[in-house]
């Protein structure tokens, strides 16, 4: 399946960045969060993430795009917040629903990983939500590996 990574347009940066807090949101919310609480969480994220409006150094913003040249989702890629030069994250990657079990998820992180080794990574961590079967599943296939756990027990 032909799939290429693209960066995203200055242009449409704004909207992209608006799409993935209202994602990240309606995750926290699937955890439990009330839609206000999420909403407030993933605005502080994105202030902390683009402070500035624009991704920090050395992070890129792609769009996955199917071998039409259509966007099917995207990749958000870069170094995590450690000191060590050569540890990246994939802070984000969502593949539009309807495009989703096709090929193209598993693609743009085989791509993200060789763009994060050009750029000097010597590993690549990502969080996933446990409830994500479908992405845990993938991740695991890709060969990453659980490296800590948070469990949570509804009691009330």
């Amino acid at each position: 399946m032909p799939v290429t990574l693209r960066p995203l347009d200055a242009q449409r940066f704004p909207a992209w960045l608006e799409r993935s807090r209202a994602e990240y949101a309606k995750d926290l919310v699937a955890l439990g969060q009330t839609s206000v609480d999420a909403r407030q969480h993933a605005d502080e994220s994105i202030a902390r993430s683009f402070p500035s409006g624009a991704p920090m150094p050395g992070h890129e913003v792609f769009d996955v795009v199917d071998d039409a040249g259509v966007s099917v989702g995207y990749l958000w890629i870069g170094p995590d917040t450690s000191s060590n030069a050569g540890a990246w994250w994939i802070w984000d990657i969502v593949i539009d629903a309807d495009k989703r079990g096709q090929g193209f998820g598993r693609r743009a992180m085989v791509l993200g990983e060789e763009y994060a080794r050009a750029h000097g990574a010597h590993t690549l961590g990502l969080s996933v939500f446990g409830f994500n079967k479908g992405a845990r599943g993938l991740y695991e296939s890709l060969g990453y590996e659980t490296t800590s756990v948070k469990m949570l027990k509804k009691i009330g």
